[in-house]
C-alpha cells in the first residue's frame, strides 16, 4: 500500500492503495465518483473512459500510480449542470438510451473535439471505436458530436 494524491475534477484526493490498483477502482471505491463504469475490465468497451491531461484514457487497465501529477476529469467533473457543449448536444440529439456507456462516450467525444474542431464521420468513427454502446445509438452519437462541433465554432 502506498499513499497517493490525485487531482480529480480540480480537487486533490488523497488515499492509500496498492500501486497496481486500476484508476477506475480508486475513482469509484476510494473517491466515490461512480460515473466511470466497469464494463469489460480489458480496456476495450470504453465505459471507464476519463480525461487525463485532456486525452481519453481507459481507467480500468491503468494503475493509479501512473496518474500522480496528472489532471483527471471524470464525467462528474465535466460540467455538473450539463452545460458542456457535448453534454447539451447529447441531450438535444436524444443519444442516451440505457445510459451505461454515456460518461465514457461523452469524454471520448470531448477529447476528439479538443484536437479536431470539425471532425468528419471518419474522424468520429476512428476516435469513438473504443467506446461500445450496447444499445446501438452510434448514429445519434455521431450526430451529437457534429452538433457539438458546430456549436463550439465562433459565430
Amino acid at each position: 500500500m502506498a499513499k497517493y494524491t490525485l487531482n480529480v475534477n480540480g480537487k486533490p484526493h488523497t488515499f492509500e492503495a496498492a500501486e497496481d490498483m486500476p484508476l477506475l477502482w480508486a475513482l469509484r471505491d476510494l473517491i466515490g465518483l461512480t460515473g466511470s463504469k466497469y464494463g469489460c475490465g480489458f480496456g476495450v468497451c470504453g465505459a471507464c473512459t476519463v480525461l487525463v491531461d485532456g486525452h481519453a484514457e481507459k481507467s480500468c487497465q491503468l494503475p493509479v500510480s501512473r496518474f500522480v501529477g496528472k489532471k483527471i476529469i471524470t464525467i462528474e467533473g465535466l460540467a455538473a449542470t450539463g452545460s458542456h457543449p457535448v453534454q447539451k448536444a447529447w441531450m438535444e440529439e436524444d443519444v442516451p438510451q440505457c445510459g451505461y456507456c454515456q460518461g465514457g462516450q461523452i469524454l471520448a467525444a470531448v477529447a476528439l473535439l479538443k484536437t479536431t474542431a470539425k471532425p468528419t464521420d471518419e474522424d468520429i468513427d476512428a476516435a469513438m471505436q473504443g467506446n461500445i454502446c450496447r444499445c446501438g445509438t452510434y448514429e445519434r452519437i455521431r450526430k451529437a458530436i457534429h452538433r457539438a462541433a458546430k456549436e463550439a465554432q465562433p459565430k
